[in-house]
C-alpha cells in the first residue's frame, strides 16, 4: 500500500476498495452494483475492487461498518472511509462523494 493522497495521479496507483452492503437480490441492490461496476470502469480504470456483502447472509457485518440502510457503499481504501446510501443512480454525488476527481471537470 503506498502513501500517496493523489491515488489516481501517481506511477504507483492505489486499489480502491469498495464494499457494497446489499439485502439479497432486490431491484435496488442490483441497480446499486450495475451502477458502481458502471462508474468504478469509467473512472477508476481498473484500480478497483468491488466486495458485495449480503446482509441477509451475514447480518453481522452490519456492526463492523456502521451499517444502518441499504443499500450502502462503503469506500474502505483510500483512506478516510465513505459510505454512500441509495442506488448509486446519481453519478455525480457518487464521485463527490467517494472524492473521484480524475478525468472530471
Amino acid at each position: 500500500m503506498t502513501n500517496s493522497n493523489d491515488s489516481l495521479d501517481n506511477q504507483n496507483p492505489e486499489i480502491w476498495q469498495m464494499r457494497l452492503y446489499v439485502a439479497g437480490q432486490t431491484p435496488k441492490s442490483l441497480t446499486a452494483f450495475a451502477n458502481l461496476k458502471k462508474i468504478c470502469e469509467e473512472y477508476l480504470n481498473g484500480q478497483y475492487q468491488i466486495e458485495i456483502i449480503d446482509l441477509t447472509q451475514h447480518p453481522e457485518l452490519a456492526i463492523e461498518d456502521s451499517i444502518l440502510a441499504l443499500p450502502t457503499l462503503v469506500r474502505k481504501l483510500p483512506e478516510p472511509i465513505k459510505k454512500i446510501i441509495g442506488d448509486l443512480s446519481n453519478t455525480e454525488k457518487v464521485l463527490v462523494g467517494l472524492q473521484i476527481f480524475s478525468g472530471m471537470d
